[in-house]
């Protein structure tokens, strides 16, 4: 590799997310559907890696990796825990974290959406509220009244096109009925019609949510840039690598058309569109095929390929025309050799992508720690850094000097 792949004021971040680090966030939808019975979620995220209190610490981890970017979520269900009212407790916790950032020399991405959102919000039918995408402008006004002048870039959501991916994972039925099990469980113990979230979702409600969290996005946009027009604003988005082997075209086509192209045409009109990578899928005639014999697999049971970057970023920027920021790309695996040797050929294909015209804003590795995984629990590992379950301590792996090493020789 040499430096000139990659420009001087590229971000090298890891990402995080607020429901998955933070712990006992008790004013959520997600918190409430953990706790219903019967649930789909194999474990509760309790005190998770207990981020709330060791944030400060855990910039230092970020800062002493030599990196310069940060993307973290901010809670709406900590900071409009009750609807129209807003927390001063939360907001000056995130905007402490924001001056965090700063102070270490972070460019703080900051998520306003990532999965989950107020359990109040959800008793309302969540997206299918009609007044949906208002409450959420407001809450992202609220956000940014407060520290908005000081974040680089601004996430509206994270992954809405997650629902309609994991449709061609091949999850087993019991899942999807248990899905459907545990919103009537919330739906009953909630005393509402229909509690619906972000991260467990109805196939029969695609439509309605993608239309709510669609007009969510473009009237947070709005909001966000009437207060602060030069602030980068975009969406990411789940995208794996989707490869046809002959005869497989008219099936990678047509995931591609159910899964990943409404949003990337919706990104046309942002200044940038997040990529989240994990995986390089191919498909034939009659759709997905195996693994080679002797691959070495992830944590979802395909084939790790750190190639599958390339191809994801090349096709979002080919169909959206806007800027890439790569706001998650990982492996799932305990076995951190793997990870450890994953990413520089990972970030090889990125620079190639670039050398072939790709405009790319920065690269944010998931995950900084071991994290709770949502309907997984703590089971999957993806964190550059391993935490001890009751002491919350973090310790690095491997790759965390892997990722650094490459980060300073990129930045010398």
């Amino acid at each position: 590799m040499t430096t000139e792949r990659f420009p001087t004021n590229f971000l090298w971040g890891v990402a995080t997310a607020g429901h998955q680090n933070e712990g006992d966030n008790v004013d959520s939808d997600t918190w409430f559907l953990e706790n219903v019975t019967p649930t789909v979620f194999q474990e509760r995220s309790g005190k998770a890696t207990n981020g709330w209190e060791r944030w400060e610490s855990d910039l230092d981890l970020v800062a002493g990796m030599g990196l310069n970017a940060y993307r973290f979520s901010v809670e709406w269900a900590r900071i409009e825990p009750t609807e129209g009212e807003f927390s001063e407790e939360a907001l000056a916790h995130y905007e402490a974290l924001v001056d965090g950032c700063r102070a270490r020399g972070l460019a703080p991405v900051v998520t306003f959406n990532h999965f989950t959102s107020p359990h109040w919000f959800a008793k309302r039918g969540a997206w299918l509220d009609t007044e949906a995408p208002a409450l959420f402008a407001r809450y992202c006004g609220v956000v940014m009244d407060r520290f908005g002048d000081r974040i680089e870039l601004a996430i509206t959501f994270n992954e809405p096109d997650l629902p309609e991916m994991l449709t061609w994972a091949g999850l087993p039925a019991f899942v999807v009925d248990l899905e459907r099990e545990t919103l009537a469980a919330a739906s009953r113990e909630a005393g509402v019609e229909r509690y619906r979230a972000g991260n467990v979702m109805l196939r029969e409600d695609f439509v309605e949510m993608r239309a709510g969290i669609t007009a969510a996005h473009v009237a947070a946009t709005s909001g966000i840039k009437a207060r602060r027009p030069e602030l980068p604003v975009g969406l990411s988005l789940a995208m794996c690598d989707d490869v046809a082997r002959p005869g497989g075209e008219a099936v990678r086509d047509r995931k591609r058309a159910e899964v990943y192209d409404y949003w990337l045409r919706l990104a046309a009109d942002d200044d940038f569109v997040g990529v989240q990578n994990y995986e390089r899928l191919y498909y034939g005639e009659d759709g997905l095929l195996p693994a080679a014999d002797g691959a070495t697999l992830n944590g979802m049971g395909t084939p790790v390929d750190p190639d599958s970057l390339r191809g994801a970023v090349e096709y979002a920027h080919a169909v959206s025309g806007v800027p890439i920021l790569v706001s998650e790309h990982g492996v799932s695996t305990p076995d951190d050799s793997i990870r450890a040797g994953f990413i520089e050929p990972s970030l090889d294909g990125l620079a190639e992508a670039m050398r072939a015209g790709v405009p790319v804003l920065g690269y944010c590795h998931w995950t900084l720690m071991d994290n709770f995984e949502w309907i997984f629990g703590y089971g999957p590992k993806l964190g550059l850094h391993e935490v001890d379950r009751t002491t919350f301590e973090r310790t690095a792996k491997p790759s965390a000097d892997v990722y650094a090493g490459l980060v300073r020789r990129f930045t010398a």
